[in-house]
């Protein structure tokens, strides 16, 4: 044991001091910077709030309401009702057109609406003037609150107000399936997955997929180049075979959970800025509404799922005797990876379809698979841990056999060794 710490401790620092983790850890730190400022950087370039307002920094539309007084003043206390917004209406009677262009110019406003009367027709054609183009984010409320006040001009005082709030309300479709239950409330909400959630389940598995096979090939080219440069030998002598290969995987493991700590302190810190905090709020999401179940549950099947890929990708490492062949031969468990990480992403927004509920059974696949299930609110709690089960078995299963095929590949040279070779030398070596 005192010799596998040794070992755990060595892979570890020797990892960490590399020009290469450094620089990876610090360019993809960088990325993920950039990455979550996209849209303030936007903002800044684009010079002020014109592109895209936010609840804190609205746009300023200014309301040109000559001849329109009704409208204009339906139209801002409307708005005003509403609460926070993208925009703001600033509406002064005594001010004209050319006052309200000069206002533009100046940059106290973004833009101003004009009302433009049309013949034969009781509601006037708005016009929105600005010097730049105002993003989609805030025409779109802008068109709302003006198509509300349309139905409030034109019908008048035929209808009530809770006639008028029912024809203006959306129609939403509920969709039933007819093999789930009848039980209202959480059938309507079966399948279903919050923005936040969302996000935190996509970024997970990407997590997965690349932390797996970052590590992965970092724990077979370890053994490889140790195994061709011939030290293996002289390590062969004094630590056993298994705790060489049980140290690597620990030591490696290590390093990712640091680079993983790493990035989530920089995402969380960027999250935490004001003005990301301003974007998720005009989305309608709260950090608060994270599910702890994807949290917990991600960390535990990617730290499961992480020793059933390296545990293979250490038995490679050990059969290979040149780095140049490394490449082709872990390639089939690239391709497993790559199936696990295609499953969850392309059935992220249809959690509940049969290829996912088998994918979350089969321990290759099962760490992804389940964790879409599990941010969708689909995984009952019994399929949750048969599919943390069958992993943990596996893992054993995969273990004991990668220990086997590592304590007779370290020293076998020369040309990879064929199936039947391996077994038989398997064979003389017990675990």
């Amino acid at each position: 044991m005192n010799k596998m710490g040794t070992i755990i401790g060595f892979t570890f620092k020797n990892k960490v001091k590399t020009k290469s983790f450094m620089v990876t850890t610090i360019v993809l730190a960088l990325l993920i910077t950039i990455g979550l400022n996209i849209p303030y950087f936007i903002t800044l370039f684009n010079g002020g709030s014109i592109g895209g307002g936010s609840s804190t920094n609205p746009v300023n539309i200014g309301l040109l309401s000559t001849g329109q007084t009704e409208v204009a003043e339906k139209l801002e206390t409307y708005s005003s009702a509403q609460g926070n917004q993208t925009y703001r209406f600033v509406n002064d009677a005594s001010k004209d057109e050319a006052a309200l262009k000069a206002d533009v110019e100046s940059e106290l406003l973004d833009g101003y609406l004009k009302f433009e009367p049309v013949a034969g027709q009781d509601f006037p054609q708005p016009i929105l003037y600005s010097s730049e183009d105002i993003s989609p984010q805030v025409i779109a409320p802008i068109e709302a609150a003006l198509q509300i006040v349309k139905l409030d001009v034109v019908v008048k005082d035929t209808l009530t107000a809770e006639q008028k709030q029912l024809i203006s309300t959306p129609v939403k479709l509920t969709e039933q399936s007819l093999d789930s239950d009848q039980s209202g409330a959480a059938a309507e909400s079966e399948g279903t997955m919050s923005g936040i959630n969302y996000i935190v389940v996509y970024l997970l598995i990407i997590l997965l997929f690349t932390s797996t096979m970052m590590t992965g090939n970092m724990i077979a080219s370890e053994i490889t180049a140790e195994k061709s440069s011939r030290i293996m030998e002289i390590l062969i002598t004094s630590v056993s075979p298994l705790s060489q290969m049980f140290g690597k995987i620990i030591g490696i493991f290590m390093v990712g959970l640091l680079q993983i700590g790493i990035f989530g302190a920089v995402v969380a810190g960027n999250m935490l800025l004001p003005h990301n905090r301003d974007v998720l709020s005009d989305f309608n999401m709260n950090l608060s509404d994270v599910n702890v179940a994807v949290i917990v549950y991600g960390l535990i099947f990617y730290i499961l799922g992480y020793f059933l890929y390296a545990v293979m990708f250490a038995a490679i490492g050990s059969m290979v005797s040149r780095t140049e062949e490394l490449g082709q031969a872990v390639l089939p468990i690239t391709m497993l990876s790559l199936v696990s990480f295609y499953i969850a992403i392309f059935s992220i927004a249809t959690p509940n379809i049969l290829l996912l509920k088998v994918a979350s059974f089969i321990p290759f696949t099962s760490p992804t698979a389940i964790l879409v299930r599990i941010g969708a609110g689909v995984a009952p709690t019994w399929q949750i841990w048969t599919s943390l089960a069958i992993l943990v078995v596996s893992i054993m299963i995969f273990g004991w056999l990668a220990a086997k095929i590592y304590r007779t590949g370290v020293l076998m040279y020369g040309k990879r060794p064929t199936f039947k070779e391996l077994f038989k030398a398997m064979k003389a070596y017990k675990i």
